[in-house]
């Protein structure tokens, strides 16, 4: 007779061995993918202190600007996800008029209002940007409980989104010349912001989607946990961001300091008023082909393309152009800048002509990528010339004011493209017509000004 006790012992001993085996596959596979993250966090962490950003303080820049990119992305997952592609095309494009109408129209009032609230709170920066985040957080935790519905509940809490997102927008966009290091221009460093925020945008694109077979609340819980660690990381930049020494506010006018009366705002000059009145042109254009064309091609694909592929070629192509303009702009020169947003203006109201002449998958997808590079690249132009030609007292007003007018330029583009009817050759023949009469005003400008000369520092009144 069999010893029972030594029965289950023998039985027993495969199902030890496969534990054990399995147990230690499963620790190296953790041990390697540890490896893998740490190695890629290195290597990320090495090329955001690249040039001397990590001793000045703009390598957490642009880490907070990566995590405030992802954030905003898994946002705009979760609302595009219910208001556009969750309904028919015709409710979907009255559901984004009325998104349009709650949300852009008060933040058209309340974007002038950011920036001079902003210029009173020289010393807060870090807490403004912090706040920004938070505010944010709440709003994508309280969002996640009635997206579902998509109800008119829905819509206070994304223009507070909005206008949190636009704030953090224009304070970035003044800290980055507090944390400039020596071996870089300030069109490199803003160039590599952008491309950090670009590439997280991608990232986020993908886990947001992830996230949504879950439920259409979970990316909004994943853009809470994000603000709430992107929170803690503003306060973690440096002292200097804060400090307002020798900081003026700035006028942006196109005359010269010395044709204004006194004890009017400083004038920033008439080269950068041209670059700014150019690439608020493109900022037009890019808000209009985002809500005019991802309507059309909805209701009707170019080249008898599936809705959802040739949405995806154009949105990929915008990206792409995006990015690619952020790589050119970090080997842009100061020398010539009026010029170039000139080009850009060109090169983006020829695309978006050829669309309207020969409508087609081409064309299109042509156009969103050249008005991505050209908005981009004419971005990095305009920084450039308030580099150059702003005097250091008044450059960081100046960036946060023209940042609140391109803003607000994206809010009009937009509103106009969903206004319009959804005929390709109209909508597009507008773009165009619009873009070309802008073009001529800068080029008008452009001759008066002189393409190689610097405008006048203004002085301090």
């Amino acid at each position: 007779m069999e010893d029972p006790a030594e029965g289950p012992a023998e039985g027993a001993a495969p199902t030890v061995k496969a534990r054990g085996f399995w147990a230690r596959r499963a620790s190296a596979a953790g041990v390697r993918t540890g490896r893998v993250v740490h190695g890629t966090g290195r290597r990320i962490r090495r090329a955001t202190s690249a040039e001397g950003a990590g001793e000045s303080g703009l390598a957490k820049l642009i880490e907070l600007h990566a995590l405030n990119s992802f954030g905003d992305m898994l946002i705009t997952v979760a609302l595009a996800s219910t208001i556009f592609f969750s309904v028919p095309t015709g409710e979907a494009r009255g559901r984004v008029a009325l998104y349009l109408l709650i949300t852009m129209a008060p933040f058209a009032v309340l974007a002038p209002v950011i920036g001079p609230l902003l210029d009173r709170l020289p010393n807060g920066r870090r807490s403004a940007m912090a706040m920004s985040m938070l505010a944010r957080a709440v709003l994508a935790w309280v969002m996640a409980g009635v997206v579902t519905g998509g109800g008119l509940a829905l819509y206070p809490e994304a223009l507070g989104v909005l206008v949190a997102s636009k704030a953090y927008g224009v304070v970035r966009s003044v800290v980055v010349p507090r944390l400039l290091p020596a071996q870089l221009s300030l069109v490199k460093a803003n160039s590599r912001v952008t491309l950090a925020g670009l590439l997280t945008t991608l990232v986020a694109g993908g886990v947001g989607g992830l996230l949504h077979l879950l439920g259409p609340a979970w990316p909004l819980r994943g853009a809470f946990v994000v603000f709430v660690v992107g929170t803690l990381m503003a306060f973690h930049l440096p002292h200097q961001v804060d400090s307002a020494k020798g900081e003026q506010r700035a006028e942006l006018h196109s005359e010269s300091a010395e044709a204004r009366p006194k004890g009017v705002l400083r004038a920033v000059g008439p080269s950068v008023v041209m670059a700014l009145r150019g690439v608020a042109a493109l900022r037009w254009l890019v808000g209009f082909l985002v809500m005019f064309l991802a309507f059309l091609i909805r209701r009707d694909p170019p080249g008898g393309l599936p809705g959802t592929v040739a949405l995806g070629l154009v949105a990929a192509a915008a990206g792409l152009g995006n990015a690619l303009g952020s790589v050119l702009g970090s080997w842009l020169r100061t020398r010539g800048s009026e010029v170039l947003v000139t080009s850009v203006l060109a090169l983006a109201t020829a695309a978006a002509g050829a669309a309207a002449l020969w409508y087609g998958a081409v064309t299109v997808t042509v156009v969103a990528g050249v008005a991505g590079m050209a908005a981009s690249l004419g971005k990095l132009a305009l920084d450039a010339l308030i580099q150059r030609d702003v005097p250091e007292a008044v450059r960081t007003s100046a960036f946060a004011r023209s940042e609140t007018v391109l803003q607000l330029c994206w809010v009009a583009g937009g509103a106009v493209g969903i206004a319009l009817p959804l005929n390709p050759v109209l909508g597009l023949t507008v773009a165009a017509s619009v873009m070309t009469v802008m073009l001529l005003w800068t080029f008008r400008s452009l001759l008066r000004i002189g393409p190689r000369r610097a405008a006048a520092r203004a002085r301090m009144a």
